[in-house]
Formats: C-alpha cells, sequence, structure tokens
C-alpha cells in the first residue's frame, strides 16, 4: 500500500500543450517527458456498492502490463487529496478476488457479494509524465507532473479528460501547491477534485457527483484557529465542487451556491480581528473581492431575469479561461495548509487565535450586533445596505457554528437575519422600506437576538 497525494487541475487542450513547454517545468524537469497509452476499466456491482463506499477498483493497461487497483477512502479538501493505493500486477486483465482481502477490502464492505462485480466505465489517454525537482531550503521535493488527455466512456455517454495531474512523490504537500500556484500565475487552471472515476459514474447519473461535503464538526473547546480553518476549508472545498459541476451543467442554483460559499468565506476573514492581521490575509482578500465584485451583481440580476441566467454559463466559461480563478482556489488553499493568517500577528492576536471557540463566539455576535444598530435602521431603513458586511459576517459564524451556541431558537435567528440580508439587497421603493422595517423588528425582538446582544 502506498498514500498518494495529489493535486488534480483542469485544463483546456491549448493550456495543455502550453504546460509542456513551460518555463518553470522545463527547468525543473529531471526525466524528461515519457508518454504513454494508459487503458483502464473499472469495476462495481450493478447497484454501485463501490462508488457509495468511496472506493474505486479498476485494471489498468500499460504497455504489456496489467494493474489492478484498489483506491479506498480517503480525504480531498480544496482540490488536494489523499487516498490509499494498492496495486497488483496480473498476468492477465481479468480481477484477481483473491488480492481483496481485510488487508486493503473497507470494512463497510465486508459482506459485499465480490462475484457481483462487472465493468461499468473506463478512461482510456495519453499521459505525458515527467518527474520535477527541486529544493525547498534544505529539503528535497519531487512531483510526478501528468498531462492527461482522453476520455471517459460510460455506456453511450462519455467525457473528456483533459487535465495536469501532480502527485507527491517525496516532500511535504505545500510543495504542489506551490508549484501549481506558479503554474497558475500564467495559465488557467481550475483545481477540481473529481476523479476520472467519479466522472464515469456522473455519465451514469449526473446527481451522483456529490456537492456536499461533510460539514466541520465543530465544539466549544476548540480553538478559533482550528474553528476557522475547518470552516474555511470546508467553503473552499464547497466552492470548487459547486464550481466543478456548474461548468458541467449550468445549472443556475449551482452558482447561487458557489458565491454564497465566497460570500461567506469573505465574511469570516473578515471577522477574526488581530487573530488574522489584514497583511496576513491582503492578497487573498483582493482576489476574493474582485470576484464578488463581478459575481454578485450578476447573480443578484439572475434571481429575476431571466436573460441574465442564460448568459451566466458563458460568462463562467470565460471565467475558467482566465487565471482569476485558479490563482484564488490555489492561493487559498496554501493559505489554510500554511495557516498563513497566524503570520505576523501580536500576542493579543495568538491569544485570540487560541481562544475555544465557545468563548469567542459570543463576544463576537455580541459586538457585532450592537453595532448593527437595528433600532437605527427601523426608523432608517434605507440606509440598511450600509451594514451588509456586518450582517454576512454574522451570518457566516450562525451558518456554520451556530451549534456551539447556548441560546434558544438560533435556527430561527438564522433564518430570519438571512432575509434581513435578502431585504438590504433589494433596490428601494415604498414596498421594500416597508419590508426592511418589519424585518428589523422580527430580528430585534428574537429572543436569540436578545440574548446575544444583552
Amino acid at each position: 500500500m502506498v498514500k498518494e497525494t495529489e493535486i488534480k487541475l483542469r485544463v483546456s487542450r491549448d493550456t495543455l500543450a502550453a504546460l509542456r513547454e513551460h518555463p518553470l517545468l522545463k527547468k525543473r524537469n529531471k526525466s524528461g517527458w515519457e508518454q504513454r497509452e494508459l487503458f483502464n476499466q473499472y469495476f462495481d456491482t450493478p447497484d454501485r456498492d463501490l462508488a457509495q463506499a468511496k472506493v474505486a477498483l479498476r485494471i489498468r493497461r500499460d504497455g504489456d502490463a496489467f494493474i489492478q487497483t484498489l483506491k479506498s477512502r480517503g480525504q480531498s479538501i480544496a482540490g488536494l487529496s489523499e487516498r490509499n493505493e494498492f496495486d497488483w500486477h496480473l498476468d492477465q486483465a481479468e480481477l484477481d478476488l483473491s488480492k481483496l482481502d481485510d488487508s486493503c477490502w473497507p470494512a463497510a464492505l465486508a459482506d459485499l457479494d465480490k462475484s457481483l462485480l462487472q465493468p461499468i466505465f473506463s478512461t482510456d489517454f495519453v499521459r505525458q509524465r515527467a518527474d520535477i525537482a527541486w529544493g525547498r531550503g534544505k529539503a528535497k521535493v519531487q512531483i510526478e507532473a501528468a498531462l492527461d488527455l482522453g476520455k471517459v466512456i460510460a455506456g453511450e455517454g462519455e467525457e473528456e479528460i483533459c487535465e495536469l495531474e501532480l502527485e507527491l512523490r517525496q516532500g511535504e504537500p505545500e510543495a504542489l501547491l506551490e508549484l501549481a500556484a506558479e503554474l497558475a500565475a500564467d495559465l488557467p487552471l481550475m483545481p477540481c477534485d473529481i476523479s476520472k472515476a467519479e466522472r464515469g459514474y456522473r455519465l451514469f447519473d449526473a446527481n451522483s457527483y456529490s456537492l456536499s461535503l461533510p460539514a466541520p464538526q465543530l465544539s466549544g473547546e476548540m480553538s478559533l484557529d482550528d474553528s476557522f480553518a475547518a470552516i474555511a476549508w470546508h467553503l473552499l472545498g464547497s466552492s470548487q465542487r459547486l464550481a466543478e459541476q456548474y461548468r458541467f451543467n449550468g445549472h443556475w442554483r449551482l452558482l447561487v451556491d458557489w458565491l454564497e460559499q465566497l460570500v461567506d468565506l469573505r465574511a469570516l476573514i473578515g471577522s477574526l480581528g488581530q487573530a488574522a492581521p489584514r497583511s496576513s490575509s491582503s492578497e487573498l482578500r483582493q482576489t476574493l473581492d474582485a470576484l464578488l465584485h463581478d459575481w454578485r451583481p450578476r447573480v443578484q440580476a439572475g434571481q429575476h431575469d431571466d436573460a441574465a441566467r442564460q448568459a451566466a454559463p458563458a460568462q463562467f466559461a470565460a471565467e475558467l479561461q482566465g487565471t482569476r480563478w485558479g490563482q484564488f482556489s490555489l492561493i487559498s488553499s496554501r493559505w489554510l495548509l500554511t495557516k498563513g493568517w497566524t503570520t505576523s500577528r501580536n500576542n493579543r492576536g495568538n491569544r485570540q487565535g487560541a481562544a475555544p471557540l465557545g468563548n469567542w463566539l459570543p463576544t463576537l455576535l455580541a459586538e457585532e450586533g450592537h453595532d448593527l444598530q437595528l433600532n437605527r435602521y427601523q426608523k432608517q431603513p434605507e440606509d440598511l445596505a450600509e451594514q451588509l458586511p456586518r450582517i454576512e459576517r454574522l451570518l457566516a459564524w450562525l451558518h456554520m457554528a451556530r451549534g456551539v451556541l447556548e441560546v434558544p431558537e438560533v435556527d430561527r435567528l438564522y433564518g430570519e437575519l438571512s432575509k434581513l440580508s435578502e431585504q438590504a439587497h433589494r433596490a428601494i421603493d415604498p414596498e421594500s422600506l416597508a419590508a426592511r422595517q418589519a424585518q428589523a423588528h422580527i430580528v430585534a425582538s428574537l429572543k436569540a437576538w436578545r440574548m446575544l446582544v444583552k
């Protein structure tokens, strides 16, 4: 068994060709490019039991060699994935069920009748690979770069494979993100944690690609630093999966949800005070603000205008053809992996970052809630939009961490505050002003609000 640590980046055919000639890869290419044709047959039961258990089983033909591979459930965070991989060399292209014993077979599938395994789909592609090496201080780093071009074929359906795969052979995972970020400065690279196997299953069922990542499990005892990291990884990973699926099928709700992840992430970064000095997040905030500046008006327009909705897929495709989304995703991943918000902070910031979430969060909500001045906006509803950043900070924490609050009806508070946010985004007219006044009164009268803002 080996642990596979890699990052996948979706690219265009033009970008794939440009990567081969990229000066960065040329300079650090220690092996030259080697080309192979790889033919892969994936197996599962008719009920897709392996897919449900997050397990992939395939036989690969690589020249005259046949390799049976089992990839078990691992973790994938914002495009950077780690999985356990088991390989066996075979004499012929037939499954050897005897290899699938308790040493590798998931306990969740212990009762599965393996004789039900059958070919499901294939992924056939040409791979150009090279060994990329350089030093990070005294640490040696080796990465396998693979340029894959081919097809996933499932029944009558097929989808193109066109991606850069970077796999860590030696060194720390941060090295993958460093290399990818440098490449993304020049070329449009889209971090994408959908595997070739997931693409095959998606051809059978477009909804099989899971958009819902497990929600972070927070507790009042967790530090602010650990809580923020868990939430931010979740939001970033969710935004990447939503971007991939919207690119794939253009369903409007996916774009709305994608924007919501970015809004929450921006609000969280802006809420940490001295625990995240502004200088530590400057580059990240600038890129995120630029994305929100362009996409928030488009999504808001599309909520009421069919023409805006119909224009959005082409606009999103143009976004992906540029470098901004890839750079943002990779910069964010590296920032989170290295806990970049902790750099250059003072002792007070260190104490704040180490504070238990159960102590820090009520204090934040009380301060933000007091400064929101709901009583004022019941009288001056026309000015409510100026408080949107504060409302979004409140909503972001209530969305992801309200379970640690010992406050009654906190779910209702989140819902009513969300309605107030919606009202603040509406154009001003007599009807919307009255609705703002009424909603501000509802939020201010909630028991949960009064307890938090006491």
